[in-house]
C-alpha cells in the first residue's frame, strides 16, 4: 500500500569558523544555536502529526548544530538508522555549504533548504547571522553536487510563506517515497483495441524501479467464486448499506452482490501481490465472466485507501498514486477522462468515465445511482489538479495543470464539467502530444507539487497542459 508517512530530518548548520568556541558578534554559533532552539519547536509544535515526524542534532554537539565537515560521515549514519525520507538544512548564520553538500550527496533523499530571516540588527551595526547570504553559497554546492533540492524563500518561521512552502516539500517528498518503491498489479490484459494504454513494462523497471505484476482472469474467477462463498453474511450487510447510499433502482440484488463481491477480490489482489496501485481490465472479459462490470468495487475501494484504475491503464495508475501522495492520503484522485466538449462554453469539457469515482466526491446535490450496474452522479465542485503520467518513445513526461468546475448538462456514469483557460490548446496538447484522453484529477491545486517533483526523477519532464 501507499505509504503517506514522513520521517524528516532537520539539520540545523552553522559556520565552521577557527574560533568557534570564543567567536564574539557575526557568525556567533551561540546565537545561531539559540535562533536554532526557536526554530526546531516551532516545527515540531506546529508540524508534528499522525503522518510526520523528525528527528534533529541535538545529539551531535553541545550547540546542537552541524558544522564540521568531519561530522558527515556520522551525521548520515545517524539519519539512515533514522530511516529519514527526507533532510532538511535549516541554516542559522552564513552556514557551512561543503558540510551541506556532503551531507545531501550522501544521502540521496529529497533536501529543503531554508534559513530564518535575519531580524537583529544592533545600534552599532552588528550583524549576526548574514542567513541569506549563506544560502546564495549552499545552494550553489548542491548544485555542484547535482543535488536536486526544494528551497523557502528567506523568511520568519512564523510566516505563511513558511508553512505554504513546508507542506508543499512533505507532499513532494510523500510522491518521491512511493514513486521510488511503486508497485502495479495489473489485473487482466489490455483490451484489444485499447492501444492507447500500451505501456513498456521492461522499460518502466529500468528507468524508475517499478514492481510491476500481473493476475490473470482464471485466477481472479477462481478468487471470484471462493469470495462469494466465505463472504456471505458479510455481503449482505454491504448489499444493505449499498441500497441506504444510491438509488439501485430496478437493479436485482444477485447482481449487486456481486458488484460488492469485486472488492473483496481486489483486497486480496492487493494483499497478495503487495501492490500501492491496480490497473485492471474492466469491460470485456470481467463482464463476459460475471454478467457485471466492476466500476462500483472501485468506487468502494477508492474510499477505503485501495486505489483501483479501469480500462488496463497502467499510466493511470502511476498518476493516480502521484496525486494520492501528493494529497497525502487526505483527498482521493478521480479518473476522468477528456469526453465531450461543452455544448455552450468553448473552454469546458466532460471529464467522465464509467462509474470508478469515489463517493466522497460526490456533489452534494448530486443523487447516488445505480446505472446500467455502474454508479451514476456528479463530482463535487472546486478546483481541480489534472495530471497524466506517459511514456512516449522513451521519454516520459508528466502533464499538470488545473481548472474549476462549472455547470453543464446532466449526464450518466460519474463525471464533471471542467473549465479550462483556453481548452483549445489542452486539446491541441493531447491531440499533438503523447497523452491519450484518460486523466487523473484531484480537488485542490497541486500543480507546483507535480512540478517539484520532477525535480527528482531524473527520467522525468514536466509539461504544462496549456503550454
Amino acid at each position: 500500500m501507499l505509504d503517506f508517512n514522513l520521517r524528516i530530518g532537520l539539520v540545523p548548520d552553522v559556520r565552521d569558523l577557527g574560533d568557534f568556541d570564543t567567536r564574539k558578534g557575526i557568525f556567533d554559533p551561540r546565537i545561531a544555536s539559540k535562533i536554532k532552539d526557536g526554530i526546531i519547536k516551532y516545527i515540531k509544535d506546529n508540524f508534528t502529526d499522525e503522518q510526520t515526524s523528525f528527528c534533529d542534532m541535538e545529539w551531535l554537539n553541545p550547540l546542537g548544530v552541524y558544522y564540521k565537515n568531519s561530522d558527515c560521515p556520522k551525521v548520515c549514519e545517524y539519519l539512515k538508522s533514522e530511516k529519514v525520507d527526507a533532510i532538511f538544512i535549516i541554516n542559522c548564520n552564513f552556514g557551512n555549504e561543503e558540510a551541506c553538500g556532503r551531507l545531501a550527496k550522501n544521502m540521496g533523499v529529497p533536501v529543503l533548504l531554508w534559513g530564518p530571516q535575519d531580524m537583529i540588527f544592533d545600534e552599532d551595526g552588528m550583524r549576526y547571522t548574514d542567513g541569506q547570504c549563506g544560502l546564495f553559497a549552499i545552494s550553489k554546492q548542491l548544485r555542484r553536487y547535482k543535488v536536486s533540492f526544494s528551497y523557502i524563500e528567506n523568511c520568519p518561521v512564523e510566516s505563511p510563506v513558511f508553512a505554504d512552502g513546508f507542506k508543499k516539500f512533505l507532499s513532494v517528498a510523500t510522491m518521491v517515497k512511493n514513486f521510488k518503491k511503486l508497485a502495479i498489479t495489473q489485473v487482466g490484459t489490455r483490451l484489444t483495441p485499447f492501444k492507447s494504454v500500451m505501456y513498456n513494462e521492461l522499460e518502466m523497471t529500468e528507468k524508475f524501479g517499478f514492481n510491476l505484476n500481473n493476475v490473470n482472469l482464471l485466477s481472479f474467477e477462481r478468487k471470484f467464486d471462493a469470495a462469494m462463498e466465505a463472504h456471505k453474511a458479510d455481503l449482505e450487510k454491504d448489499l444493505a448499506l449499498l441500497k441506504e447510499k444510491y438509488n439501485v433502482g430496478t437493479f436485482d440484488d444477485e447482481s449487486l452482490t456481486k458488484l460488492l463481491c469485486f472488492v473483496y477480490v481486489y483486497k486480496e489482489i492487493f494483499e497478495e501481490t503487495g501492490a500501492d496501485i491496480l490497473s485492471t481490465e474492466c469491460w470485456s472479459a470481467l463482464p463476459a465472466t460475471f454478467g457485471v462490470n466492476p466500476c462500483l468495487a472501485m468506487s468502494i475501494l477508492a474510499d477505503q485507501g485501495y486505489p483501483v484504475v479501469c480500462e488496463s491503464d497502467v499510466h493511470g495508475a502511476v498518476t493516480n498514486a502521484l496525486l494520492l501522495s501528493a494529497a497525502r492520503g487526505k483527498r482521493v484522485p478521480l479518473f476522468g477522462e477528456f469526453t465531450v466538449r461543452h455544448p455552450e462554453n468553448k473552454n469546458a469539457e466532460l471529464l467522465w468515465h464509467c462509474g470508478p469515482f469515489a463517493l466522497s466526491c460526490k456533489a452534494c446535490d448530486s443523487e447516488a445511482k445505480i446505472f446500467n450496474g455502474k454508479p451514476s452522479f456528479r463530482a463535487e465542485d472546486g478546483t481541480y489538479t489534472i495530471s497524466r503520467f506517459q511514456g512516449d518513445e522513451g521519454k516520459y513526461t508528466l502533464l499538470g495543470g488545473k481548472f474549476k468546475t462549472t455547470d453543464g448538462p446532466y449526464t450518466f456514469g460519474t463525471y464533471m464539467w471542467a473549465e479550462f483557460n483556453d481548452l483549445s490548446k489542452v486539446e491541441k496538447k493531447l491531440i499533438n502530444g503523447p497523452y491519450i484522453h484518460h486523466m487523473s484529477e484531484i480537488i485542490d491545486d497541486y500543480t507546483w507539487e507535480l512540478e517539484e517533483f520532477c525535480k527528482y526523477i531524473p527520467e522525468l519532464e514536466y509539461d504544462p497542459i496549456e503550454e
